[in-house]
């Protein structure tokens, strides 16, 4: 069956000579795997751009229940982004949002008010011209309320935590930036100090790691690391 839905491209792994299989999130049908044939041939390129992690796309799909790989009738550029493309910070924390979502959503799995949250994610990152310093800590945080396992408010984030990642003398400063997150979203103008954000940036991907059931090293981070300024 045909169906018409916007994409978000996941990642992409190469398969036989010129093929790939990419993961892409659906806003209708959900995350699904599609083998897209004819990519890595000379001439293609403009065709394997539209897989790059983090593109948005207007697909029109084949989707059966029970096929684990599924085809793409129709695909072209959604809303192609100003400056995520070209900008290495922009560029490094698209990805560091496409491993996230890899590792927090499985297979077929739907939820168009997340794919509406991760869209305008996107957006923000391309058109705001504030800093980014915020972004990861905030996107790890909203992210986990569609999820369905992001606490209310500061003092769940430390009741459910197995393990805290702060000195005694740094733990006011990381509660109360981390209220001030949670209230302000992307908007948040707290100053905290690089060491504080640093710390609270490996405290909210271990509490993810606590409530996926994984112990995987994040491979985003080496990046992102370098970002954090």
């Amino acid at each position: 069956m045909l169906k018409k839905t916007e994409g978000l491209v996941i990642n992409s792994i190469r398969y036989k000579e010129s093929s790939v299989i990419v993961k892409i999130f659906t806003r209708e049908i959900g995350l699904k795997s599609y083998v897209v044939n004819g990519v890595r041939t000379q001439g293609a390129k403009s065709k394997s751009a539209l897989f790059q992690p983090m593109t948005l796309l207007d697909l029109v799909v084949y989707d059966r229940e029970n096929q684990g790989l599924h085809r793409i009738s129709e695909v072209k550029l959604s809303q192609p982004f100003r400056h995520i493309p070209f900008d290495f910070e922009r560029t490094g924390l698209a990805l560091f949002m496409s491993e996230v979502i890899n590792r927090s959503i499985y297979e077929n799995y739907q939820n168009e008010d997340l794919f509406d949250f991760l869209k305008n994610s996107l957006f923000y990152l391309d058109q705001s011209a504030n800093s980014n310093r915020h972004f990861p800590l905030v996107f790890l945080i909203e992210q986990a309320k569609f999820l369905g396992f992001g606490p209310d408010d500061p003092q769940e984030y430390i009741d459910e935590s197995k393990r805290l990642a702060f000195s005694p003398e740094e733990f006011s400063t990381a509660f109360d930036y981390l209220g001030q997150l949670m209230n302000d979203s992307f908007d948040c103008q707290y100053k905290p100090g690089l060491q504080i954000r640093r710390k609270l940036l490996d405290y909210l991907l271990e509490f993810y790691n606590e409530q996926l059931g994984s112990n995987q090293a994040w491979k985003s981070m080496a990046i992102l690391r370098q970002l954090m300024i």
